[in-house]
């Protein structure tokens, strides 16, 4: 997948309220959405020395960060996603997971990953080892998804940010999660080539400016 242009903004709740209404008009709710959302859950992996914290609160341009995400709960289908950003643009390489591989994981199991066929699996394994990358912060959060087909634009507001912190805990829907300090709203537009005048219309705000919001560092308040 090519670079693909994003930008974020951080909301409120009254932003929130006029954007979905504006977004039901001129774009479509994500087929895979249940009743216009989803819950998402990921795992992010970082290392002692915070490489992937660090290198977003220095504002390193070129950085990359690995994670595991799943679904409304649904650990059927578990992704290992590498989440690639330089300048303002960002693309994403994902692969499947079973919940049988990411229990190894998350238990320090990890020898498996070096047989794997999957180039992104090898490639953690490989950086599990030499930047002693781990699993660190379990990240939920609810979403409501927009597509916009010109463009391939999608639009999504993302808010109840919430933090958990045993890691071992990532599959199981008990797991406790607590409010990620006082997290904003936020805006997320991605697109390609261009992005059509009646999306920017749509999500115009006052006042609002483009952020470089991370729900990753946001989670790590806590430590």
């Amino acid at each position: 997948m090519d670079y693909r242009h994003e930008w974020k903004y951080e909301i409120n709740q009254a932003d929130l309220l006029v954007l979905r209404q504006r977004l039901k008009a001129v774009a479509s709710p994500d087929p895979h959405a249940v009743d216009g959302k989803y819950m998402i859950r990921s795992l992010y992996f970082d290392n002692a020395a915070d490489k992937a914290l660090r290198e977003k609160l220095d504002g390193i341009s070129r950085r990359e960060k690995f994670r595991i995400r799943f679904y409304n709960g649904d650990t059927s289908v578990i992704r290992l996603e590498k989440k690639s950003k330089t300048g303002g643009r960002g693309k994403k390489q994902s692969v499947n997971l079973t919940a049988v591989q990411v229990l190894d994981l998350v238990n320090g199991r990890a020898d498996w990953m070096a047989d794997s066929q999957e180039d992104l699996i090898r490639e953690l394994y490989i950086k599990m080892r030499i930047q002693r990358l781990r699993p660190k912060i379990i990240v939920d959060y609810i979403r409501e998804p927009f597509i916009f087909g010109p463009g391939n634009v999608r639009v999504t507001l993302d808010y109840d940010i919430r933090t958990g912190f045993r890691c071992e805990d990532f599959l199981n829907p008990a797991c406790i999660t607590v409010p990620a300090g006082d997290a904003p709203m936020i805006l997320e537009v991605k697109w390609d080539n261009f992005l059509p005048d009646i999306i920017r219309d749509a999500i115009r705000l006052p006042g609002r400016r483009v952020t470089a919001f991370s729900k990753y560092t946001q989670c790590r308040i806590y430590g």
